[in-house]
Order: C-alpha cells, then sequence, then structure tokens
C-alpha cells in the first residue's frame, strides 16, 4: 500500500494572498481609525469646554452675576507679560471652580488633547476668554486693530482699562461665544496658526448659552478688527458672533 500524507499547512501563494488581504484591510481601516481617534479627542474638548462653562456659572453665582474680569497686564512678571483674554490669564480666576491647583504641569480641562504647542508658549492652555466680557461695548468697538488687544511697543492698548461686566448684559446668549480654542487644533491649517486672527482652520467654540459648537473661522462673524476674532466682536458683550 501507498503511505500518502497530504500537508495541512498553507502554501507559499496562500500566505501572500493572506497577506496582501490583510494589508488591504489595513489601507482602508487606517484613515478611519485615525479619524474615530480625532472625533475622540475633539469631543474630549468639547467637553473640557462644558466643564469650563460649569465654572464660569459657579464664579458668576459667588460674583454677582460679575464676569472674570482684571487690569491688562495680569501677569506679575514683566519678563512675560501676558493679558486675561489669555489662557493663562484668565485660568487663575476660575481655577478654584476647577478643582484648584492648576499650572502647566496640571492643566485640568484648560488643555486639548490635540494641542501641539510646546508646554512653555502657553502655559499648557488651550482656550481664550473673550475680551468683550471685560470691556464696554464702546471699548470693543474702538478697538480697529488686532495689535490694540494688548500692548505693543510704545503703544499701549487702547482698552488698557477693564470695565467689569454683568450677565444681563449679553443680549445673544446663543450667539456669544465666550470662550474657545485659540488654535486649530482638530483642522490643522498648513501655513502658520494665528489662532482667532486667522480666517482658515475649525475651532470649538462655547457660547454664553453653554451650547459647545465646532465651527469653521469663516462660519464667525466678522470682529471689529475685521477678523473672525471673537475680541473684538461688534457691539461687544451685546454682539453676535455666529450665525454669520
Amino acid at each position: 500500500m501507498f503511505d500518502i500524507r497530504y500537508s495541512t499547512g498553507f502554501t507559499l501563494v496562500e500566505l501572500l494572498v493572506v497577506i496582501a488581504i490583510i494589508a488591504l484591510l489595513l489601507s482602508i481601516l487606517m484613515p478611519a481609525l485615525g479619524k474615530a481617534r480625532s472625533l475622540s479627542k475633539r469631543l474630549v474638548c468639547a467637553n473640557n469646554l462644558r466643564q469650563i462653562d460649569l465654572a464660569v456659572r459657579l464664579y458668576l453665582d459667588s460674583n454677582n452675576d460679575i464676569y472674570p474680569c482684571g487690569q491688562d497686564p495680569v501677569s506679575d512678571d514683566p519678563n512675560n507679560p501676558y493679558w486675561l483674554w489669555m489662557g493663562r490669564g484668565w485660568r487663575r480666576l476660575v481655577e478654584p471652580y476647577l478643582g484648584g491647583n492648576i499650572d502647566a504641569n496640571n492643566p485640568s480641562v484648560l488643555f486639548c488633547p490635540e494641542d501641539t504647542s510646546p508646554q512653555e508658549k502657553y502655559e499648557s492652555t488651550s482656550y481664550s476668554y473673550s475680551m468683550a466680557f471685560y470691556h464696554s461695548q464702546e471699548q470693543i468697538d474702538g478697538i480697529k486693530d488686532t495689535r490694540y488687544t494688548y500692548d505693543i511697543p510704545g503703544q499701549p492698548s487702547m482698552a488698557a482699562e477693564s470695565i467689569p461686566q454683568i450677565s444681563t448684559n449679553v443680549a445673544r446668549p446663543a450667539g456669544k461665544i465666550i470662550i474657545g480654542e485659540w488654535l486649530s487644533n482638530h483642522w490643522r491649517i498648513k501655513e502658520k496658526d494665528n489662532g482667532w486672527w486667522d480666517w482658515e482652520g475649525c475651532c470649538n467654540y462655547l457660547f454664553v448659552d453653554g451650547q459647545v459648537c465646532f465651527l469653521k473661522a469663516t462660519d464667525i462673524r466678522e470682529a471689529n478688527d475685521e477678523k473672525p476674532n471673537p475680541n473684538l466682536t461688534v457691539g461687544g458683550i451685546k454682539g453676535i458672533d455666529w450665525p454669520p
């Protein structure tokens, strides 16, 4: 009798076919997985803003419905000046309502998971606060140049004196941005990202009524400096940033 043995392994051709199929599936799935990861981080960022909204509301409850206010520049170090509307500026005012002990090494919800900025640049803060909430409508409408939202050499800010704003001054809570991502973290800009001073990109924005929207810069109404800049909303705290 003949002793015929059959091999139960794969042939080289079969292995190559399986590998090719797996490679094809990965090439199809990887972009989708990348998008899913990006979306999840964008949702984490949106949730950060919702928690910040709660902190701001607690601040209002404790301060007679007056929004966070301070005299610019708010930094103690004259060699490192920064303004209240910058993330590292308004952070100290809401810190007690976010658990306290927030700094560059422990940013809490003030840092977006897709923000690639070096820690030392913005002290691990990703969100800016509209200066329309601590300046009068007349001050905001009087600023026609972005440079005057902060001091420049030889020219003090045109809105140097901060004026506390009360929550009842907000005319359109569903249309006025109070806090938002400074950079387009979830929709990368190929060239330099100029934040709220850029007509490119997309950001998560928190509105006064508590809604968080992911909007293109081109969706934001043109501000007094001709940019999509919630700092200089036409009409100030009584104005509207969105819809266009």
